[in-house]
């Protein structure tokens, strides 16, 4: 069986197709980008991704060379994510749906990455960093469901990167998160930030309310460099990272740790981690970013896995939601 995967919750399009097997046939994306020192909004990225879609589905199926009388089934990115850009992909996964003929199934963008990550690596049963623009949860599998151990009470970091990178006037090409790391490779000083751990949660939003407070002056003084205040945000919250990761470890047990989404292709988070894993005498899962990024595989490949378990929708059923937390999937593909 192969299935087309339309993922689009952000301000990226992807179309995926993957076979049962596990194999990655194609994965063409688009990523809409903005000029630097401003965001996306949902109706302009909305524009974007209907303008891309039927060209990156010709694109998917090109470079699989296969035709649509072998795809098996669509899937699509059901949430959570942006309205309008999810509305968006949604309509054209309904229409691929109904012209070919075959069942439609709707994807929940966190266990997409969360499977993705697993086939990739080969990881069984990891505690899972879950950390992108939009997203930061530690998650462990336990009966049939993700189950989310900890996670930010305000902000996502990758949220959190991206608007100390507007600050900075950094460019939006190829991700305003990248352009940090590698700015970062540039600092030598640590200038002491807020490190909010609550528990199992962590908290971005008063720490980059302070280095946005204070970058200003610091690099006026030539107490800071740019490159000083970037490598300093990352070593605070990626500590903030390690240390939850590691305690939800020594809470279910595990001795895997897989790192997804966006922010997972950060070197210096990975880098952290490994540290911290070795330590423990566990191993660290982490892909590169054709799959940490958002990309139409990672919602074809669980859109199989529900097939296989029955989960086909009804179209009156294939709607959107911007709120759709992990740990409402009921994964019945797991024992």
């Amino acid at each position: 069986m192969i299935a087309l995967g339309i993922e689009g919750s952000a301000n990226k399009i992807g179309v995926g197709i993957v076979r049962d097997d596990g194999e990655i046939l194609s994965n063409p994306r688009h990523t809409f980008i903005t000029p630097p020192g401003q965001g996306f909004l949902p109706r302009e990225t909305a524009l974007h991704h209907q303008e891309w879609a039927v060209r990156l589905v010709q694109q998917a199926l090109e470079e699989a060379g296969i035709t649509p009388s072998q795809i098996s089934c669509i899937a699509f990115t059901k949430g959570p994510g942006m309205g309008g850009p999810l509305v968006s992909c949604a309509v054209v996964a309904r229409m691929l749906s109904q012209l070919w003929q075959v069942p439609i199934v709707g994807v929940n963008h966190c266990v997409g990455h969360i499977e993705m990550g697993r086939v990739v690596t080969g990881a069984q049963d990891p505690v899972v960093l879950y950390v992108s623009g939009g997203n930061t949860q530690v998650i462990a599998y336990a009966d049939q469901r993700y189950r989310i151990f900890g996670e930010t009470i305000d902000i996502a970091v990758g949220n959190c990167l991206d608007r100390f990178a507007r600050l900075l006037g950094l460019p939006n090409d190829p991700a305003p998160g990248y352009n940090i790391e590698q700015l970062a490779k540039q600092g030598s000083k640590l200038i002491e930030l807020p490190y909010v751990v609550k528990g199992m949660d962590v908290s971005f939003s008063g720490l980059l309310s302070h280095i946005e407070g204070t970058a200003k002056g610091l690099m006026a003084k030539g107490e800071a460099t740019a490159a000083d205040l970037c490598f300093s945000l990352q070593e605070t919250i990626f500590a903030m990272l390690v240390e939850i990761t590691e305690r939800a470890m020594a809470h279910v047990g595990s001795s895997d740790v897989m790192i997804v989404g966006g922010v997972g292709c950060n070197l210096r988070l990975q880098e952290m981690m490994q540290i911290m894993v070795s330590e423990r005498g566990a191993r660290l899962y982490a892909t590169d970013d054709r799959y940490c990024i958002d990309n139409g595989a990672m919602i074809a490949w669980p859109g199989l896995l529900a097939l296989g378990q029955g989960q086909a929708m009804d179209l009156a059923d294939t709607t959107c939601t911007q709120r759709f937390r992990t740990d409402e999937v009921l994964v019945t593909w797991r024992q």
